[in-house]
C-alpha cells in the first residue's frame, strides 16, 4: 500500500472570511442594532448593556453650582447651629423673643440638606443629581414661602429679608433650570 500524501490542510480562518463572519454574528445575535438603536460588538456587551448609555451629559456649571450650594448650605447650617440669636436679627431686624431652638432645629435640617448636596456633588449617577436638585428646590420653594408668610404675620418687610427672598426665588429658578436639563433625553450620536 503505497501512501499518498495529503493535500495540505487549508484551515478557515473565520477572521478574515468576512461572510462567515458575518453569518457567525447573526447566529449570536450581535452585530445588529437592538431596540435603542445600539448596536452590541459582543454578546457580552448585549448582556450588560452599554455602560455609555448610563453616563450623564451634564449641563455647563452644573458641578459648580452644586459646590456653591453645599459650601452656602454648609455654612447657613453652621451660623444657625453656632449663633442662631444673631441669624434670625439678621433677617428679621428683631431680636429672638422665645428659645433658640427652633433656629437651631433648622440648622441641623440644613446641615442634613448640606450632607445630600455634599453626595450629589461626588456622584456620577444621573437620579441621584436630579433628586440633589429637586430637595435644594424643594427648600427653596419651602423656605421663600415660610418667609414671606412670617414677615406678613408681623408686619415688617426689612431690607435683609427682602434680599432673602429674591435670592431664593434666584436659586430656585437656578437649580429648576438644571434640574430640567438634567432631565431631557441627549440625542444619539
Amino acid at each position: 500500500m503505497s501512501s499518498k500524501p495529503h493535500p495540505p490542510l487549508m484551515k478557515k480562518h473565520s477572521q478574515t472570511d468576512l461572510i462567515s463572519r458575518l453569518k457567525s454574528r447573526k447566529i449570536l445575535g450581535v452585530g445588529g442594532e437592538d431596540d435603542d438603536g445600539e448596536v452590541h460588538r459582543s454578546k457580552i456587551s448585549q448582556m450588560l448593556g452599554n455602560e455609555m448609555k448610563f453616563a450623564v451629559r451634564e449641563p455647563i456649571g452644573l458641578r459648580v453650582w452644586i459646590l456653591i450650594s453645599a459650601v452656602g448650605f454648609t455654612a447657613m447650617a453652621a451660623m444657625a447651629l453656632v449663633f442662631p440669636n444673631q441669624l434670625y436679627e439678621v433677617v428679621f431686624e428683631e431680636e429672638l423673643s422665645t428659645t433658640s431652638i427652633s433656629v437651631r432645629l433648622y440648622g441641623g435640617a440644613l446641615l442634613s440638606l448640606a450632607l445630600i448636596m455634599w453626595n450629589g456633588l461626588y456622584t456620577a449617577e444621573k437620579i441621584i443629581i436630579q433628586w440633589t436638585l429637586l430637595c435644594e428646590a424643594c427648600y427653596f420653594a419651602v423656605q421663600f414661602l415660610v418667609t414671606s408668610i412670617t414677615l406678613m404675620e408681623l408686619g415688617i418687610l426689612p431690607d435683609a429679608a427682602i434680599l432673602l427672598l429674591l435670592s431664593r426665588v434666584l436659586f430656585l429658578v437656578v437649580t429648576m433650570a438644571y434640574y430640567y436639563s438634567l432631565g431631557r433625553k441627549s440625542k444619539k450620536i
